[in-house]
C-alpha cells in the first residue's frame, strides 16, 4: 500500500559502495514504484557500460561534474542537469573534476538501489568511505555475482579517464 513519506536530512539508511555514499530516501517497502537515493561519489569513480533489464533511471546532478554515456551519446553533466534513461539502454558514467559529485538518483520500479546494500557496507557516518569502505578487489566480485539477480548486465568498458 502506498504511503506518504517525508524524510529529514540525514535520516535515511546509508550505504557505502563504489567508494561512494548512498543515502536511501525512499525504500521499496514504502513504494514499489519509485526508488530514490541521494548519492555522493568522489572524482574518478566510473561504472562500466551496463544496462538494466527492468528499471528506468534518472539523475539530477546537484553538485560536481559527470560524463554520461547513454547508448551512443555522450553528455557532460554539471549541477542542475537532469538525465532520464529508459530501461535496457546501455549507459555508463564517470565523475569528473576535483570535487565529489552529488546527485539525486531515481529508479522505477523500486528495488534496484538495494543492489548497493548487497555489494557494499552499511555506512557508519554520512561521508565518503575511506579505508573503512570495501576495496575494489573485494567489491567487484560481489557485483559480478549479485548484479544479474537485479537484471544488471555489463556490456562494455567504463568511459576512459
Amino acid at each position: 500500500m502506498a504511503e506518504v513519506v517525508m524524510r529529514e536530512p540525514g535520516t535515511g539508511r546509508a550505504t557505502w559502495a563504489m567508494q561512494s555514499l548512498f543515502e536511501h530516501l525512499l525504500e521499496p517497502e514504502q513504494s514499489s514504484e519509485l526508488g530514490v537515493a541521494l548519492v555522493t561519489q568522489p572524482p574518478g569513480v566510473a561504472t562500466p557500460l551496463h544496462r538494466h533489464e527492468h528499471e528506468a533511471e534518472a539523475f539530477y546532478l546537484l553538485e560536481g561534474q559527470m560524463d554520461y554515456q547513454a547508448g551512443e551519446d555522450l553528455f557532460e553533466l554539471y549541477a542542475g542537469c537532469f538525465i532520464h534513461l529508459p530501461a535496457q539502454i546501455p549507459h555508463a558514467f564517470r565523475i569528473r573534476g576535483d570535487s565529489p559529485a552529488k546527485f539525486l538518483a531515481l529508479t522505477t520500479p523500486a528495488g534496484l538501489l538495494n543492489l548497493y546494500d548487497e555489494v557494499g557496507l552499511p555506512a557508519t557516518e554520512r561521508r565518503l568511505p575511506g579505508v573503512d569502505g570495501l576495496p575494489a578487489e573485494v567489491e567487484i566480485p560481489k557485483w559480478v555475482e549479485v548484479g544479474p539477480r537485479y537484471g544488471l548486465s555489463v556490456v562494455g568498458p567504463p568511459i576512459p579517464e
